[in-house]
């Protein structure tokens, strides 16, 4: 069995709220606060204290700054050798920097400036870079396999940030959920902020709203907000089916049927698409109304991807209308594997299930290319292959 982390983040999520849930799922808080010691950085101290919100209870965690006046504001290279010169371990470091990374990336580009010259504001304050290294510490206390998200919430109305009062979520936060699934509007204040969101963005390896996995452990995170919803993070320890070989993730397929479009153009549309990230692209001979014979192409991307690949579909064939669903995508796990034949060198794609090898299949491409320029047959290239395997 292997053991996973779950983020519920019906409310959102932030830095502390983070903390406090991690707390609250067992980690300890000296070992924490030794930890958070060996920034070699003084200012702050972590307030640990149990609280409630709309009955829930949980832990909430506040990184309190002791002197506000002396509070500095850091570039990234000034938080990058901080880390780098603290005595965490280099797992801790790395994952640390990423988050970083992930939030002077985002504001870099809302600033159209190089991230270098990001100051950061909010999170190159004390308190966000503990929440941030606090982060990475908890997280291997926890000594998990797997960290999985539930959609993020994001919230609405607006946010004072240092730039004015901007639209919820905030524009960092904005390009930091790239690609994750997210909601709005569930209460009218920012649900999740940049730290939040770069946290989730850098250490969750996939997004699902479906708990496939025996829960252990349930804990919570308070918040500083107190509305109608349980300002609250719940996150989860459990147990899950070792997956070996066969990795799952979440995908999308949009589709559209055609009968009136010139069959010659199904090859451009599909080279535009694949050429835009699509993982793979279909057809299906159907039958329409008035038996009228037609395609069915189909799209398989990624959430990032699915507008673009509506866009194409739009602009380049004759389909009025799309439509989309979720699927899900189990894939064995591959391997390249070069192979030298007495006509040159052939790569073989190797997959694995249960350990051991179910299929190996030699790059179409390069037999076709090595078959014309010696002058024999596809069977004799992948026969002299498999004879090498």
């Amino acid at each position: 069995m292997k053991r996973i982390l779950y983020y519920d983040c019906f409310a959102g999520i932030s830095g502390d709220m983070n903390l406090g849930a991690l707390i609250d799922l067992g980690v300890d808080p000296d070992h924490l606060i030794s930890e958070l010691k060996k920034l070699n950085i003084e200012g702050f101290h972590l307030e640990i204290k149990r609280d409630k919100r709309k009955g829930i209870s949980g832990t909430k965690a506040t990184v309190v700054i002791e002197n506000q006046e002396n509070e500095k504001h850091r570039h990234l290279r000034h938080i990058t050798e901080l880390i780098n010169e603290s005595t965490l371990s280099e797992s801790i470091k790395e994952k640390s920097l990423a988050i970083f990374d992930l939030i002077a990336v985002a504001e870099a580009k809302i600033h159209d400036i190089s991230k270098e010259k990001v100051h950061f504001h909010e999170v190159g304050a004390l308190d966000s870079i503990a929440d941030i290294v606090g982060a990475a510490i908890c997280q291997a206390y926890l000594e998990v396999d797997e960290i999985i998200s539930s959609p993020v919430q994001l919230g609405g109305g607006f946010v004072m940030c240092a730039h004015g009062n901007m639209p919820v979520p905030a524009p960092a936060t904005a390009e930091i959920v790239k690609g994750m699934p997210v909601k709005t509007g569930l209460v009218d204040y920012e649900a999740t902020t940049p730290t939040g969101a770069a946290i989730l963005a850098a250490t969750v390896n996939r997004f699902s709203a479906e708990q496939q996995f025996n829960i252990t452990k349930t804990a919570y995170g308070i918040g500083s907000k107190d509305g109608d919803i349980p300002n609250v993070l719940r996150v989860y320890l459990a147990e899950g089916e070792e997956t070996g070989d066969v990795e799952f993730e979440e995908a999308y397929i949009v589709e559209c049927n055609i009968d009136d479009m010139n069959p010659e153009w199904f090859e451009h549309v599909s080279n535009l698409l694949f050429e835009a990230g699509a993982a793979d692209v279909f057809q299906t001979p159907i039958l329409m109304k008035r038996s009228r014979s037609a395609s069915k192409l189909s799209v398989l991307t990624d959430r990032a991807s699915l507008g673009l690949m509506k866009e194409i579909l739009f602009r380049h064939t004759s389909s009025i209308g799309l439509r989309e669903y979720k699927v899900g995508k189990s894939m064995l796990r591959r391997e390249d594997v070069v192979v030298e034949t007495k006509y040159g060198e052939i790569t073989v794609k190797r997959s694995y299930y249960g350990g051991k090898v179910v299929t190996e299949k030699p790059e179409y491409e390069q037999c076709k290319k090595l078959a014309g320029k010696h002058n024999v047959t596809l069977d004799e290239i992948q026969k002299e292959v498999y004879k090498n395997l």
